[in-house]
C-alpha cells in the first residue's frame, strides 16, 4: 500500500512538473508575442506610418489577412511543421503591431501605459486562478465562447445603429468575457501539460506551446483594448 501511495505521489509531482515547464514555454512565447506587437506598434505610431496607413486600404487588407493567418494556423495546426507554426505565430503578432499602432494615434501615451498595467494586473490574476481552481472551467469556456459571438454580432450592428449605449454594453461585457477566457485557457493549457504532451516528442511539445501562446495572447489584447474603452484619454 505503501509502495503504490509512494507511486501515484510520484506520478502527480511528474505530472505537476511537466506541466510547469509546459505553462513557462507557452507563457514566454505568448511575452515574445506581446513584445514583438508592442515594438512594430509604437514604431508604425511614432515615424507617421500609421497616420498613412488608416487612410488608405492597406489598414482592410492587413486586418484580413491577420484573421486568415488565425484561421489557418488554427485548422492546419496538425499538419504544419513546428517552425511554421512559431513563423505564423510571431508573422500575427507582427501584423497586429501595425493594426494597433491605431491606438497611438487616438488616445495618450500614459492613459495606454495605464490601460496596460491594469490589463496585466486583471490577466495575472485570472491566469493564477486558472492555475490554482480545483472548479473544471470547460463549462465555463462554452458559455464565454457563446458570449464572445455574441458580442461580435452587436459590434457589427452597432457599426450601423452607433449606439454609445450598446458601445459601453458590449465593452464592459467584454471585460468579463475575456477575463473568464484568460482563467480557461491557462486551466486547459496546464492540463495539456499534466496530459503528457511533454513526452510527444519536441514538435508537439511546440506546436502545443505556440497554440497556447495564441490563445493568451488573443485575451491579452482582447481584454486590453475592451478596457482602453473605459481608461483611455482620447487624443482629441
Amino acid at each position: 500500500m505503501e509502495h503504490a501511495s509512494n507511486q501515484q505521489i510520484t506520478l502527480s509531482q511528474a505530472r505537476q512538473e511537466a506541466s510547469t515547464i509546459f505553462l513557462a514555454k507557452v507563457f514566454n512565447w505568448m511575452a515574445i508575442g506581446l513584445g514583438i506587437t508592442g515594438v512594430i506598434a509604437w514604431f508604425t505610431a511614432s515615424s507617421g506610418l500609421a497616420a498613412q496607413l488608416v487612410q488608405g486600404p492597406l489598414f482592410i487588407i492587413l486586418i484580413v489577412a491577420q484573421l486568415g493567418l488565425v484561421f489557418y494556423l488554427s485548422a492546419r495546426i496538425e499538419k504544419i511543421q513546428p517552425g511554421t507554426a512559431t513563423g505564423l505565430f510571431l508573422g500575427y503578432a507582427a501584423l497586429n503591431g501595425l493594426t494597433l499602432s491605431m491606438v497611438f494615434l487616438a488616445y495618450t501615451g500614459s492613459s495606454i501605459a495605464t490601460t496596460f498595467f491594469i490589463t496585466a494586473g486583471m490577466f495575472g490574476a485570472m491566469a493564477v486562478y486558472g492555475l490554482v481552481t480545483k472548479r473544471d472551467l470547460s463549462g465555463m469556456g462554452s458559455f464565454l465562447f457563446m458570449g464572445l459571438i455574441g458580442i461580435i454580432i452587436a459590434s457589427v450592428v452597432n457599426i450601423f445603429l452607433n449606439s454609445s449605449s450598446l458601445y459601453w454594453a458590449i465593452s464592459l461585457i467584454g471585460v468579463f468575457i475575456f477575463v473568464g477566457l484568460t482563467a480557461y485557457d491557462v486551466q486547459k493549457i496546464k492540463k495539456i501539460g499534466e496530459d503528457g504532451i511533454m513526452q510527444q516528442g519536441e514538435g508537439a511539445i511546440q506546436k502545443g506551446a505556440v497554440m497556447g501562446a495564441l490563445a493568451l495572447y488573443l485575451d491579452f489584447i482582447n481584454l486590453f483594448l475592451m478596457l482602453l474603452r473605459f481608461f483611455g484619454g482620447s487624443r482629441n
